[in-house]
């Protein structure tokens, strides 16, 4: 895809996911309170890993590659390839879920959980909220509550490999308990912020949190 092409093919996209979201496409009206299902209401299971962003995946090396970590913290940090790699990784497996109908089993990462990241920059006690910043403008909000989850992790490696770019490499987030567009790609900035700050999809017409099992697919 050319850079001309881009925009006209992003702008295609928001307005037909904005279409979706007042119409309340895919919705079924069962949500599974109880997690008695793997799959969540309205879910397929596909085996491959579809792709989706908006129109353009962004080209970052490791060498150039910068993580900021910042706002209502009382050590923000900025980290290259090298610290955050310092930094202890663990690997887990979990499922992911994507607003668009799809969900993919026994997903292996590796990577960055939260809490060390909780642990390094020690959020204050009037932060309440995370804000993701993504090398492409992206952004998406979480509370901290759900940020810190032991199964949130700043994934770089997806079974046994780099995270492609397609797929948000060379780092990304990985919220399981959310529907995917929660776990931005191509991670640039992690804010924490006292006050809820809705992101790109939020505003469009997308539910401000996104548990699968209660279908909250839009506002």
């Amino acid at each position: 895809m050319s850079d001309e092409e881009t925009p006209a093919f992003k702008d295609k996209l928001i307005a037909s996911k904005e279409r979706w979201a007042r119409e309340g496409r895919l919705l079924t009206g069962s949500p599974d309170l109880q997690h008695a299902n793997r799959l969540p209401p309205g879910q397929r299971e596909v085996k491959n890993w579809p792709v989706l962003d908006l129109g353009a995946q962004p080209n970052i090396p490791r060498d150039q590659w910068r993580l900021f970590i910042n706002g209502a913290v009382e050590n923000a940090v900025r980290l290259d390839w090298a610290a955050f790699e310092a930094l202890p990784q663990v690997e887990t497996v979990s499922d992911m879920h994507c607003v668009t109908q799809w969900s993919r089993y026994d997903n292996h990462w590796k990577g960055v959980s939260s809490r060390t990241i909780l642990d390094l920059v020690m959020p204050k006690a009037e932060a309440k909220h995370v804000v993701f910043h993504s090398y492409d403008t992206y952004t998406t909000n979480v509370s901290l509550e759900v940020f810190a989850d032991p199964d949130v992790l700043l994934a770089h490696t997806w079974e046994g490999l780099p995270i492609t770019r397609e797929h948000g490499g060379p780092l990304r987030v990985m919220i399981p308990r959310w529907y995917l567009w929660k776990s931005a790609k191509w991670i640039k900035r992690i804010e924490f912020v006292t006050e809820d700050r809705p992101g790109f999809w939020e505003v469009r017409g997308y539910h401000n949190e996104g548990d699968p099992w209660l279908e909250q697919r839009y506002s």
